[in-house]
């Protein structure tokens, strides 16, 4: 979370830097103070505060401090323990183990449950109305992609993936008002990615963002569900990256199919459920 919030630091307005940085200075305190001394204390308005809890993607300043109190009290171990080559087998499945589940709890510590469902409400419009939900990732985030596909073709869903940049600008030149296109990147910065946000922005779609606080994606989309984990890009990382972003992928597919409800869900699953029996051994 503290990550998170240096990370957020040079997008914020000066006066909400302020907020930041009182509360990188002594997290501790700042889950306790009341809302009067922490304004006080930097030199802001109450308002401020609360805006820049919402600025680094929280509800507000109770469910900030909530998720603050958790960072810090908790003890996660939230430090990446990078793998050696010299790693024994052990030692490779305890670290890579421990890296994602730390990765799994610093999400379940930070993540806004007011940008998760205004996603939801978003896949769920576009649903309604049998508009597009493209899913757009290159390299391993093209894996991801991939993979909310298949969970969103399920649900009865009208999605397609794309890990091309050439399809991905054809196919965000083509959407339009209703369509939804969730955009997965670990950095936030791939050219082609921003390109295609870009231009299915412009043409009126709703962009979705899966990617790392701070990033230019993150700034680009309409909503962003921040992917931030503690290791660095190097040749390793898209291991951690790759299961977070397949989690909130998880996430949102559930969250829609509950909205959609079984008594539509179950007819359509059961008969697929049929068709493939021939596909397998008895």
């Amino acid at each position: 979370m503290l990550d998170r919030i240096t990370a957020s630091l040079p997008s914020l307005a000066p006066a909400e830097q302020r907020v930041g940085k009182l509360c990188l200075s002594d997290p501790r305190a700042f889950a306790k103070l009341p809302v009067s001394e922490l304004a006080e204390r930097a030199h802001v308005s109450k308002p401020t505060v609360v805006r820049f809890c919402r600025s680094v993607g929280y509800d507000g300043l109770a469910d900030f401090k909530r998720k603050l109190a958790g960072t810090v009290n908790e003890g996660v171990p939230f430090i990446h323990r990078s793998v050696d080559a010299d790693d024994k087998i052990g030692d490779v499945m305890v670290k890579v183990i421990d890296n994602t589940v730390a990765a799994f709890l610093k999400y379940r510590n930070e993540a806004s449950t007011l940008a998760m469902d205004r996603a939801v409400n978003a896949l769920m419009e576009a649903y309604r109305q049998g508009r597009q939900v493209p899913f757009f990732g290159v390299g391993n985030s093209g894996i991801v992609a991939q993979d909310g596909q298949h969970k969103f073709f399920r649900l009865g869903v009208n999605t397609a993936a794309y890990s091309d940049g050439h399809m991905q600008v054809m196919c965000a030149s083509v959407l339009r008002s209703g369509d939804c296109v969730v955009v997965i990147s670990n950095s936030g910065r791939t050219r082609d990615l921003m390109d295609a946000c870009d231009i299915a922005r412009k043409n009126g779609a709703t962009t979705i963002v899966i990617t790392a606080s701070g990033s230019p994606l993150a700034r680009a989309g309409h909503i962003h569900l921040n992917a931030d984990h503690p290791e660095g890009f190097d040749k390793y990382s898209p291991m951690v990256s790759r299961l977070l972003h397949l989690m909130i992928v998880d996430i949102l597919a559930t969250a829609v199919a509950l909205r959609i409800g079984s008594n539509t869900l179950q007819p359509l699953l059961s008969e697929m459920r049929q068709n493939l029996r021939s596909k397998r051994y008895s």
